[in-house]
């Protein structure tokens, strides 16, 4: 063995790559923990190199050439009695830490993570990926507790050392954002860079643990596959929610305008059929369950009637006003009345209900002014029948099931203060 051997790290290597290495003497690799008393050893700067014997990390060195001897290595001539003179080997290992900023690690979710989407309730897969930056702040640490018997940790070593821990934590920080503070997968990217500032403290204890200072982390994406079919449906529903609010409608609205166009193409497909055209029935239904009431029913009514004359060459009959059905009169509005009703507070006539809301102007029949029941059609005094008016003040026949104004269905029961 020659007297003056040099120890330092392999110029081979590539120092944005490996984080730790032990050295192997490129001659005799054999004999590469065999170090001889006056051993150089030589430090690069952004490098510390530490000295192990027996599973036991002794001195530590910082960039700089260095002389390994007994008389310079306090704890190495506690364990070994070195004789004088000659080329006496002594054992020992030569670890080097690669101390530079390297920022460049990749990290992504190797799976999507299943998530809920906070508008629609739609669960849809979300995938992130990015990069983050470390640096080794403890070498003594960072050797003992993560690398242990290998002979170098590169950077994917690192990656899949704390793979799981990370993705555990940046998982349930993309969960938050989505789940809790109710961001849609298709707006997160706004909040990548407050998302990266949280991440760095978030997962600072875990490297810290180990030696190791994180020096940024970065989210470069968090999207989800565009070939799901739950993300293709999302999509959908998005964009026809954009449409109809550009033109000014709701989907129930929409439906309804699609069952009426398709209506009209069947009644003018001239395909016979007789009778009266379906479309009035039908315009009657909807008209009633969108609330637009008879005059939506009327509208429908008009349009069939064109359509009937127009595939019979008939002249156009104007169509009449419904007629208001019999039984009692409604009461209508005087302009001179003073009374006041108690539920909207407008002038009312001298009728027993308001003609605008149809309250009960009293508190009892009014033909005998005996108590009434909430849900009486009959006094039970005098025996003669509750007038019943639409909420629209318009008189109602007995048994009208719509009101021949508003076309709203009748409820049973008569409205009462």
């Amino acid at each position: 063995m020659a007297l003056m051997q040099i120890v330092e790290w392999d110029p081979g290597l590539d120092p944005t790559d490996i984080f730790a290495w032990r050295y192997v003497d490129p001659k005799n690799p054999e004999r590469s923990n065999a170090l001889g008393n006056w051993t150089q050893l030589v430090v690069q700067e952004s490098q510390e190199a530490i000295l192990f014997r027996d599973g036991q990390a002794l001195d530590l060195f910082g960039p700089g050439r260095h002389t390994l001897s007994t008389d310079n290595i306090p704890l190495l001539r506690h364990l070994i009695n070195l004789p004088t003179g000659g080329e006496t080997p002594f054992k020992a290992h030569v670890w080097f830490v690669n101390k530079l900023n390297i920022l460049d690690v990749k990290w992504g979710t190797l799976s999507p993570l299943l998530l809920r989407d906070p508008e629609y309730q739609i669960p849809i897969p979300v995938r992130a990926y990015g990069q983050f930056g470390v640096r080794i702040r403890d070498s003594r640490k960072f050797l003992l507790k993560l690398v242990g018997t290998r002979t170098r940790l590169t950077q994917d070593e690192l990656i899949d050392s704390f793979r799981g821990l990370l993705l555990s934590r940046i998982g349930d920080m993309v969960a938050s954002y989505i789940t809790q503070r109710k961001i849609n997968i298709f707006d997160i990217s706004a909040y990548l860079k407050d998302m990266s500032d949280e991440a760095v403290e978030e997962v600072r204890p875990v490297f810290e643990e180990y030696g190791i200072e994180p020096t940024n982390f970065f989210f470069g994406s968090v999207n989800v596959p565009e070939d799901d079919e739950a993300v293709r449906d999302l999509k959908k529903a998005m964009s026809e929610r954009a449409r109809m609010n550009v033109m000014g409608y709701n989907y129930q609205q929409m439906r309804s305008f699609d069952a009426m166009e398709e209506m009209a193409h069947a009644s003018g497909s001239g395909d016979g059929g007789g009778g009266g055209n379906p479309l009035l029935g039908a315009g009657m239904g909807l008209g009633a369950g969108l609330g637009m009431g008879g005059a939506f029913g009327q509208m429908a009514s008009q349009m069939g009637q064109f359509l009937n004359s127009s595939q019979t060459g008939a002249p156009q009959q104007p169509v009449p006003a419904p007629a208001a059905p019999e039984g009692p009169a409604a009461p209508s509005p005087s302009p001179s009345a003073s009374r006041a009703c108690p539920r909207c507070g407008k002038a009312c006539g001298d009728g027993c209900f308001c003609p605008f809301c149809g309250a009960s102007l009293t508190s009892g029949c009014p033909h005998c002014g005996a108590e009434l029941a909430a849900d009486a059609r009959f006094c039970s005094k005098c025996g003669k029948p509750i007038p019943r008016v639409c909420t629209c003040g318009a008189a109602l026949a007995p048994d009208a099931a719509f009101c021949s104004r508003c076309g709203r269905r009748v409820e049973d029961k008569i409205p009462q203060n």
